[in-house]
């Protein structure tokens, strides 16, 4: 007969079996593992064998998302490092997915942003951004061009330049050029730091995400039996914003600000 007492020891074990399991792996391993993903790259860029080149890239995806998963490492440069070996294996949704993650956390890279737009022009979706966005996007090249961690780095200048220049004109007085200086960094202090509280604000309210399946039916809802959104399928690559998640549905917004509903196991979140 089964004690409450055996029942208790049995679930105790279980659970820390399973702590056992998903615990980080040690330091030395994820170093062996990332000079190994790392080493199968190069061998399958200098391969001539396509073959081989596509299995040599997947030993590296399956390395470098190990060290992720299992590792718990979730940096630029291994997300970054990730997506090349995606789009090299021809796998341009996942590719899009990762250099997307990378420039989350390192915006300023301009190898990311370099390889991320070369991917973006091998979409097979081109969906047009509306005029008032491309409008904004020129008036406003700042606040969409630059990184965050830029912005505020430069906020820091100008307000630090402010500052001197206040300084100075206590000192030795009144002068035309230093109020000209402080009135122009004190415009650009303000447009920056609110670009950097703006930016802030939307990263933690925006979910976006990314197609990662050949092909999908859009619909305009949450079902199969539902009419389809546009005339023809969605494809890998394709990004959009998450405005609603309900079981094995994803409701998303397009660039051009068109919605829908898209099957979960069709995307992946940034």
């Amino acid at each position: 007969m089964i004690t409450k007492e055996k029942t208790l020891l049995a679930l105790f074990a279980l659970l820390a079996v399973t702590t056992l399991i998903k615990a980080e792996l040690p330091k030395e391993q994820i170093c062996s593992l990332y000079n190994q993903a790392n080493s199968d790259f190069s061998r399958a860029n200098s391969t001539g064998d396509t073959e081989q080149a596509k299995k040599l890239y997947k030993k590296a995806i399956l390395g470098f998302e190990r060290i992720i998963n299992e590792g718990q490492v979730k940096n630029a440069r291994l997300y970054y490092n990730l997506a090349n070996a995606y789009l090299l294996h021809d796998e341009l949704g996942k590719a899009i997915l990762n250099y997307r993650r990378a420039e989350k956390l390192d915006g300023s890279d301009e190898n990311i942003k370099k390889n991320l737009a070369f991917a973006r022009s091998k979409r097979t979706d081109k969906v047009v951004i509306k005029t008032e966005k491309r409008v904004l996007q020129t008036l406003f090249f700042w606040h969409y061009d630059f990184s965050i961690q830029t912005k505020f780095l430069l906020t820091c200048i100008s307000f630090g330049i402010v500052c001197l220049s206040l300084t100075a004109v206590l000192k030795f007085g009144r002068n035309s050029s230093l109020f000209a200086v402080i009135i122009f960094c004190g415009i650009i202090t303000i447009c920056l730091f609110t670009s950097v509280i703006i930016e802030s604000e939307n990263q933690k309210s925006t979910i976006n995400g990314v197609i990662i399946v050949s092909n999908i039916v859009a619909r305009q809802g949450d079902g199969q039996n539902y009419p389809e959104s546009f005339k023809e399928p969605l494809h890998e690559g394709t990004e959009f914003e998450l405005l609603e998640r309900r079981p094995q549905w994803f409701h998303i917004k397009l660039s051009d600000d068109s919605d829908a509903w898209i099957p979960v196991d069709s995307a992946e979140l940034v």
